[in-house]
């Protein structure tokens, strides 16, 4: 009974993610477009949460959520001066989820104990 309420609870939070996705942040290195998950979330929230199981009994994350696609991006100034640009790296959006899911998990314990 308490495995399926936290079972619920954790697909509720990655349908809220989902939904919550800005659709105009880039596609990351696995080419997954956040519009799209965002507008299936109602669909997809149960298997991408199943998927999110397996890293946690594993201790594994898979490597293409790990990795990224550095570009640099102009700041200012002269273009022809390498210090006027600054790297930005995109990720994957379901290894952006599961590090908020993560994060979520672990402070609201935290959150909790500093409310009593």
């Amino acid at each position: 009974m308490l495995i399926a309420k936290v079972a619920s609870a954790i697909i509720n939070q990655v349908h809220d993610l989902l939904r919550n996705l800005n659709i105009h942040k880039p596609v990351g290195p696995d080419e997954m477009h956040p519009r799209v998950l965002k507008d299936l979330a109602d669909v997809i929230a149960k298997q991408v949460s199943i998927t999110f199981q397996r890293p946690w009994q594993s201790g594994k994350v898979p490597c293409g959520w790990r990795k990224g696609n550095i570009v640099p991006i102009f700041k200012k100034e002269k273009q022809e001066v390498p210090g006027n640009y600054q790297p930005v790296s995109f990720t994957s959006v379901p290894g952006k989820i599961m590090e908020q899911l993560l994060l979520e998990v672990m402070l609201r314990p935290i959150e909790e104990n500093e409310v009593m």
